[in-house]
């Protein structure tokens, strides 16, 4: 494992560069990154993914960094592989149907060996010539998911160790640094780390002020305890914490789903009351779980990208914890790092 990687705190996603949720246009995006780059203290990282806007987000980064004169040496990009960009033949893409907006392709999963290599060949093009240090198998959790039988799970399974051999090949030639994953379901993560010596991973809507099960904090520990550098992602909830009725990409009911709503009402009026905004909150606490090295943050404007990057610097009591736990909005015995 590589022992010697560096991250800052606070890294940016790129999703909304892929026009997650709304298309932003062209000079908005350029404004994202020309404020992760100038707010950065040390170094920007950015990342990314085929999957994001069907290739969108990759070209979008390419080009801004390009523009804005960013040389390959002063930046870090994650890409995470899995998915290649194919021609749009539908009204509408046809993965993750209702998230991306206003994208000209679609995307289809290829997890194996020969997919690896041809997914990090077609995002080195996309990012109009940067090359991703890091590199990472992506939603290896949706791909076990989709089998029908145990079987099938098993070749499922073994199309990802063939995906982490190419990996190993890309890290072994030196074309990239860092090899990782990312994934929704932590559980995935485990199964893969009993497998394969990873560098970092990220978990995305898994350890948040909503959910934070001791199973994987337990984990993350073990993780850390290895070297294996932790990114933690998507801290609200995929925006639902922050005030979006999408809960991890899926739109919710005030009605139907009173129990999430009810609990974001409370947090809300316990935010107030100590003058501590959501973010501020849901921030602090994905940053300082113990084992955790960065996380990312996703925006959809300049303004609040720049924001979000000073959002490190935010201390927040003890007293404000405590209520959360008095109210049940936290476990009573979680530690914060």
């Amino acid at each position: 494992m590589n022992t010697a990687l560096k991250i800052p705190r606070i890294i940016l996603g790129t999703s909304n560069l892929g026009n997650l949720y709304q298309a932003l246009p062209y000079q908005q995006k350029l404004g994202i990154v020309r404020a992760a780059v100038k707010e950065n203290p040390h170094f920007p990282v950015f990342d990314t993914a085929g999957k994001y806007g069907a290739g969108l987000a990759l070209e979008s980064l390419g080009k801004c960094l390009k523009d804005l004169g960013v040389k390959q040496n002063e930046v870090i990009i994650s890409n995470k592989l899995g998915w290649l960009r194919k021609p749009l033949t539908t009204p509408e893409p046809t993965f993750e149907q209702g998230v991306w907006k206003d994208i000209e392709f679609d995307a289809y999963q290829d997890i194996s060996y020969d997919g690896i290599l041809k997914c990090f060949e077609q995002g080195n093009e996309l990012l109009n010539g940067y090359i991703p240090q890091w590199v990472s198998v992506h939603d290896p959790d949706e791909y076990l998911a989709s089998a029908k039988t145990e079987e099938e799970r098993k070749q499922k399974f073994n199309d990802i160790l063939e995906a982490y051999k190419a990996l190993q090949k890309l890290k072994s030639e030196g074309k990239v640094q860092a090899i990782g994953v990312g994934a929704k379901n932590w559980k995935a993560i485990q199964e893969i780390a009993s497998h394969v010596d990873l560098d970092w991973v990220m978990f995305a809507n898994s350890l948040t002020l909503y959910s934070h099960p001791q199973e994987l904090i337990d984990f993350m520990e073990s993780l850390s305890a290895k070297g294996v550098l932790i990114i933690n992602s998507a801290v609200f909830n995929g925006g639902f914490l922050t005030g979006s009725d999408y809960f991890n990409y899926q739109l919710l009911d005030r009605e139907k789903d009173k129990e999430a709503y009810q609990w974001r009402d409370r947090f809300y009026e316990i935010c107030e009351k100590h003058s501590i905004s959501p973010a501020q909150a849901c921030v602090y606490f994905g940053l300082h779980a113990k084992g955790v090295d960065s996380i990312a943050l996703s925006s959809s404007s300049p303004e609040r990208t720049a924001k979000n990057l000073r959002l490190e610097d935010v201390k927040i009591d003890d007293a404000f914890w405590d209520e959360l736990k008095a109210e049940g909005l936290l476990e009573k015995d979680y530690q914060i790092g």
